[in-house]
């Protein structure tokens, strides 16, 4: 653990019952995946590639959000999403590693009682197709993605829609996830936020996001969330 902010007295007192992860950058490296997903997309398109550093900023937000800051047309947009969703779906969804300790860290926090879901900006059925291959994948109850029609993806609207799937109350919830979106969607219910800095966000991001704690390895997390 690298970092922790002093708790509220709501938090000191309240029992994190639901752990919420993100999916990307959290659970699983799927740099390769996305960023080749993307780059496909935008040769199609026929737009000038983008350097390494700008296609990694791209895992976190919706796509649609991405996309929209290089087309201006609602048309472009939804072409591009579409060719981004042929090639993951034939070969980007497989294109990932799964990062080293944090299968036994969900092990570990489900062996205490906690309910787990993975509530994820990924498009759900593509976060489903992922979970149901990984090793602990069994351990969440739900898998709270972005609807194919970009009704559901921002992280508090997909946080939302946990809550409401789970009946879960946010202030027994716990979201953990390496980019601000992540920090801000649970901040934005009320629920405590936990970054983690194995994944794409850098430290002052999820830091001036208002995490509640910072982590460098998956192997600190059950001390921490066993420590509300």
């Amino acid at each position: 653990m690298h970092f922790r902010r002093e708790p509220t007295m709501t938090e000191r007192t309240m029992k994190h019952a639901m752990i919420f992860f993100d999916l990307d950058g959290t659970l699983i490296d799927s740099v390769v995946g996305i960023t080749r997903c993307v780059a496909y997309s935008l040769e199609r398109m026929g737009h000038p590639g983008l350097p390494d550093d700008e296609l990694r900023a791209w895992i976190g937000p919706a796509l649609r959000v991405s996309y929209g800051k290089l087309f201006e047309s609602t048309t472009d947009v939804e072409r591009a999403v579409e060719l981004y969703r042929e090639r993951f779906e034939a070969e980007g969804w497989r294109e990932h590693t799964i990062y080293a300790g944090i299968g036994d860290a969900v092990e570990a926090v489900h062996g205490t009682g906690h309910r787990l879901a993975v509530v994820t900006a990924k498009n759900e059925p593509h976060a489903r197709k992922i979970i149901a291959t990984l090793p602990f994948g069994h351990r969440f109850e739900d898998i709270i993605g972005a609807t194919p029609d970009g009704r559901l993806s921002h992280k508090p609207e997909l946080i939302a829609e946990a809550l409401s799937r789970l009946d879960a109350r946010a202030e027994q919830c716990t979201m953990i996830g390496d980019r601000h979106l992540d920090i801000e969607g649970a901040l934005h219910h009320g629920m405590r936020g936990i970054g983690v800095l194995w994944g794409f966000g850098s430290e002052d991001e999820l830091r001036d996001a208002g995490a509640y704690a910072l982590v460098r390895t998956p192997d600190a997390l059950p001390a921490l969330l066993f420590d509300a």
